[in-house]
């Protein structure tokens, strides 16, 4: 035999947030804690209504009712800087003092960054988290150009195609090699 519904405390809130539902998985979480107490359903009877797993219903119907009525759209999104290293004012306050340097005409070596950020948090940070938190703060990656920026590229393909193969005597056998001296 099935246990009674709980929440009936909590039914006519889920009725008034039934209208005001932003998207279908808030409605069905109002309808998985609606259904068993209007209608007198079964776990599995209001799942297969609402067209989810007896599990999804299970947990959303016991959030709704232990989070005191917060749904689904209230719950904070995945994503963000849950495990974060600083704070982003901590680490502009970190990193100015390598861009004030920057500034000056020095270099910006990761190296450094990396060792200075790991005796600030007193443990090994992978390098990834460096350039993660330099790109967070503007800073990117300047490589030198492939060729010269006044380098006529023309004039370099017609002096490739008249200079000719270099002059080279072929080495015969039982002479004299003018090469070896």
């Amino acid at each position: 035999m099935a246990r009674t519904a709980q929440g009936m405390e909590q039914l006519d809130q889920a009725k008034k947030a039934l209208s005001r539902a932003s998207d279908a998985d808030e409605l069905r979480q109002l309808q998985a804690v609606i259904l068993p107490l209007a209608l007198d359903l079964t776990l599995a009877q209001t799942a297969r209504l609402i067209g989810r797993s007896v599990r999804w219903t299970s947990r959303a119907r016991s959030e709704y009712l232990q989070t005191g009525g917060a749904t689904v759209a209230d719950r904070p999104g995945k994503g963000g800087r849950r495990r974060q290293n600083l704070t982003p004012e901590e680490e502009a306050k970190f990193l100015e003092p390598f861009f004030q340097g920057a500034k000056r005409g020095g270099i910006l070596v990761v190296g450094e960054i990396h060792r200075a950020l790991e005796t600030r948090l007193g443990r090994k940070v992978p390098l990834s988290s460096v350039y993660n938190l330099l790109h967070r703060h503007g800073w990117r990656k300047l490589v030198p150009a492939k060729r010269h920026v006044s380098a006529d590229v023309e004039l370099q393909e017609e002096w490739k195609k008249n200079s000719g193969p270099p002059s080279r005597k072929p080495f015969k056998a039982g002479t004299k090699d003018v090469r070896s001296g």
